[in-house]
């Protein structure tokens, strides 16, 4: 797989954020969300991303979070796929989704962050099965993995 080229930073100046399917083994990485009041999808199963921070661009961002929240750090060569969404609070800004494929270097280096109850590694079909998905990524997910398949 090639890896996706990043857009610069006068390219998307009003992008919100980033999530990505983060694959290894034909799994994918997520994590718990906290049970907080209040709180946007609460205590729900997650991808790695958040929010933008400055004027990073959609890598940087992505790399930020993956490096707060699970302590591994994502490289251009393992994004093979990126969309732009609607951003989920506001319909105006766009939201990045990406595809990303670790080795099992940092599939076996992961340590959890201060967000989220847990992690866990999860098969595609059991994240596209379960209710208790954040509601969005199924779709992105599903775009992601015609990307990874080749379709």
């Amino acid at each position: 797989m090639g890896h996706c080229r990043w857009f610069g930073k006068n390219f998307l100046m009003d992008f919100n954020g980033v999530k990505a399917a983060v694959f290894h083994n034909n799994q994918l990485l997520v994590y718990l969300r906290d049970d907080k009041p209040g709180l946007r999808f609460a205590n729900m199963w997650d991808f790695p991303g958040g929010g933008r921070e400055g004027e990073e661009t959609v890598f940087e961002t992505l790399q930020r979070e993956t490096q707060e929240e699970f302590g591994i750090s994502i490289t251009p060569e393992m994004v093979f796929w990126q969309k732009a969404y609607p951003a989920m609070h506001d319909h105006n800004l766009q939201a990045f989704a990406c595809g990303v494929e670790i080795p099992a270097e940092l599939a076996e280096s992961i340590v959890f962050g201060d967000e989220g109850q847990r992690w866990q590694w999860m098969s595609v079909e059991e994240v596209l099965s379960r209710d208790d998905v954040v509601p969005f990524l199924k779709h992105r997910l599903s775009d992601c993995l015609k990307e990874r398949n080749g379709e």
